[in-house]
């Protein structure tokens, strides 16, 4: 859901405090149309735009739908001076979002194709304020979202064991974290996977690691008496991806579906 005064802020950026250019009298309907294919996202906030300026909305496709070049995802009703004013805020927010479920829903597709079970999540890597919009098109695009904020999980950095050591790190957080709170380590060498799953980690983030390291990695964990999971993350790239997705590690994550996604291009048109 998205508050009113998140709204508000995103209007009163675009509009300034003397908006002559869109004061135009009378009704008209808007629609939101992809100049491209990709996958939708988004329109529950550029839908929050519309509805917060009193106006009528439609919506004739669902959010993670796949669509073709010239589909309408939004209409929209009311008075002509509303309807102009929340036009390029509903759409940078949609095409922002809908970029980033294509980007995502590419990802899964190419390591889908060398294994089936294999998951893709996004980081922590968002834009500051749009965190819940950009998570939620990671979701369209059938990605995880991985820890929405530090509160979700435990994570166990390099830092954290430049200060602490690899085994108290991870110690000292498993005594203060909730019995519901999983902790993760991150690693850079098979050997230190190794070592954090023996000294109690739920999850091993394999950082950096090329794809033999990471399948090296994954295999060293074979036969554990505790079951852990292992992610793969840091630099790893849509063209890379299956390389990794053949190494039998449970997560694969990407900063780029956030940061680098290119916007989906959509128009606005009033007719």
């Amino acid at each position: 859901m998205i508050a009113d005064s998140q709204i508000e802020s995103w209007l009163q950026e675009d509009l300034g405090h003397h908006d002559v250019t869109n004061d135009v009298p009378g009704t008209t309907t808007g629609r939101l149309l992809a100049k491209e294919s990709g996958v939708v996202a988004g329109l529950d906030a550029a839908s929050a735009v519309f509805e917060y300026l009193g106006l009528d909305v439609r919506m004739p496709v669902d959010v993670g739908d796949q669509i073709d070049s010239r589909t309408v995802v939004l209409e929209v009703q009311g008075r002509a001076r509303d309807v102009l004013r929340g036009e390029r805020v509903a759409v940078n927010i949609a095409g922002h979002a809908s970029g980033i479920a294509t980007r995502t829903r590419t990802a899964v597709e190419s390591a889908r194709e060398v294994d089936d079970t294999v998951r893709i999540a996004c980081t922590r890597k968002t834009t500051p304020g749009l965190r819940g919009i950009e998570k939620r098109a990671v979701v369209a695009g059938g990605g995880d979202t991985h820890r929405l904020d530090l509160s979700h999980m435990v994570m166990v950095k390099d830092n954290h064991v430049a200060e602490l050591g690899l085994e108290d790190a991870i110690h000292r957080f498993r005594e203060r974290a909730s019995f519901s709170t999983k902790v993760e380590v991150e690693v850079e060498t098979p050997e230190d996977a190794l070592r954090a799953a023996t000294a109690g980690a739920d999850v091993i983030l394999l950082d950096n690691m090329s794809p033999a390291e990471t399948k090296q990695a994954v295999e060293s964990l074979t036969g554990l008496d505790t079951e852990v999971l292992t992610e793969a993350s840091g630099g790893i790239t849509i063209e890379t991806l299956p390389e990794y997705a053949g190494t039998g590690v449970d997560i694969i994550s990407l900063g780029s579906l956030t940061h680098s996604a290119p916007a989906l291009d959509y128009s606005f048109r009033t007719v």
